[in-house]
């Protein structure tokens, strides 16, 4: 199956500073979301990346095609809130 990265670009530089209560609510939405995911077996590894000029999401997804990774990103709720970017990838992963 293909891998892609993902970026998930913050609406602000700041955000990971100065979240409001709506936003930190939605990114443990977020959260929760890619965990699920993880668990499903569609998620190789995500988290923040600790940027110096902006903290910013990453991820790499194992999914069947482009649209089922778009209806991923699409069914974020950090989505409503942030952009992504994806792009395939060559990953090297253990074997199942």
């Amino acid at each position: 199956m293909p891998h892609y990265f993902l970026k998930l670009n913050p609406r602000r530089p700041t955000f990971s500073q100065d979240m409001t209560d709506e936003e930190r609510a939605i990114m443990h939405q977020h959260v929760a979301y890619w965990g699920d995911l993880m668990n499903k077996g569609f998620v190789v590894v995500y988290g923040p990346v600790m940027d110096p000029k902006a903290v910013y999401g990453m991820g790499v997804v194992e999914v069947e095609n482009e649209e089922q990774l778009n209806e991923f990103i699409k069914n974020d709720p950090a989505a409503t809130i942030n952009n992504y970017e994806h792009y395939p990838m060559r990953a090297v992963v253990p074997k199942k």
